[in-house]
């Protein structure tokens, strides 16, 4: 009614004018409709599975088992950011940064913020005021079990203290999560495994820092090795893993308030040049049906590309209009995967149209063109 509208109207600028305008609001149509933006990580395949990337203003976990590529996938997040002209930061609470294999994932050293935290609460301090200062877009924390407490650093080795860590990021997380959400920055908790005690059924497996990460993550991805790639010399055992030019990791989205969980991409990481981006492509290309796969042959719109996955990636690499156009049209096809079946068939009837109209123009251009022969015996033609 009328009354109950004014009443609410009264209400909201009472709030307005108490804490600021902004502070509430009425969520309109357009505003509803907007969606998260995101921020590439470099995969296209793993970007499709995240719903178009990772999303801004929001804090994302990244965990998995020692020498599942955790850190390279975070670092090649960071230089697709800066592909982006985004400022970007690494907190290296572990102190293991290594400059030269951040440049060889495609990272811009020296454009790049880096902090060596002394204590957890240092780290997350500095996290929150470079939130605040809307001066970074993308933020990596490596990693969430080296925030150590103050306490733990000043007090004796052996020394068990209840809960310390937990409390540290719960506390912390609570002013992280609205800083980072006002100032559109997102901020990446790469995170480590543990293994419960006396666990016989389910999974024993726990992340460190507690609970409160979980709740404050939009996005958690779990990252695990799945193979060693076979090198050119072949053979088994150590006599292959020596020759092998790097490995293929799994990642699972875990947890996604933005788009839909539980999605799988598989990323190369190659040891000359970190994650393999225009294998991803072809992944999502072949997932998306963009690229046909007949046998060990790759074909792109009926043109053989190459036979074996590494002949044809090879072949794109030299072929960065052929990669442009394979790319836009996987995307095209992601996309209209996820939308409505009615904006699917609109989609689908415009590309008829589309279609039939270029064919009656080829057909007129074709009427239009004379033969030679019959325009030299044309009257006056001589």
């Amino acid at each position: 009614t009328d009354g109950r509208k004014a009443a609410l109207n009264k209400v909201l600028s009472e709030i307005e004018g108490a804490y600021g305008k902004g502070s509430i609001m009425v969520m309109d149509e357009a505003a509803a409709a907007a969606s998260v933006r995101t921020t590439s990580t470099g995969a296209l395949n793993l970007d499709l599975a995240l719903g178009g990337g990772l999303p801004r203003g929001r804090i994302v976990e990244l965990y998995g088992p020692e020498s599942s590529g955790k850190t390279t996938l975070a670092l090649n997040c960071l230089a697709a950011a800066q592909d982006e002209n985004q400022t970007v930061a690494f907190i290296d609470a572990e102190h293991a940064f290594d400059p030269a294999w951040a440049e060889t994932c495609g990272l811009d050293i020296s454009d790049l913020v880096v902090c060596q935290p002394e204590s957890g609460e240092m780290a997350l301090e500095v996290v929150d005021q470079l939130a605040r200062s809307s001066a970074v877009d993308l933020i990596v924390v490596d990693s969430v079990a080296a925030l150590t407490p103050r306490a733990e650093i000043e007090g004796e080795i052996g020394l068990f203290q209840v809960g310390a860590h937990a409390r540290l990021m719960s506390q912390a997380l609570r002013k992280i999560a609205s800083n980072a959400y006002k100032a559109d920055c997102t901020i990446i908790f790469l995170n480590q495994l543990r293994q419960k005690v006396g666990v016989i059924y389910g999974n024993p497996e726990v992340t460190t820092g507690g609970n409160a990460l979980k709740f404050y993550a939009s996005v958690r991805m779990d990252i695990r090795r799945t193979e060693v790639i076979r090198g050119e010399g072949g053979g088994t055992g150590a006599a292959r893993d020596s020759t092998s030019p790097g490995i293929r990791v799994r990642v699972k989205i875990a947890k996604n308030k933005v788009a839909f969980p539980y999605r799988v991409a598989e990323l190369d990481i190659l040891f000359d040049r970190g994650i393999d981006s225009v294998g991803s492509v072809l992944q999502a290309a072949v997932e998306n049906s963009v690229v046909q796969r007949k046998g060990a042959w790759y074909a792109y719109q009926g043109t053989n590309i190459g036979q074996g996955k590494d002949n044809c990636v090879e072949a794109l690499r030299g072929d960065e209009a052929l990669l442009e156009a394979i790319t836009e049209d996987t995307i095209a096809a992601a996309t209209l995967a996820k939308a409505p079946p009615e904006v699917v068939q609109k989609v689908e009837a415009a590309r008829e149209a589309e279609q039939r109209q270029a064919l009656a123009d080829n057909v007129e251009q074709e009427e239009l063109e004379l033969p030679p022969e019959l325009v030299a015996g044309e009257p006056g033609s001589e």
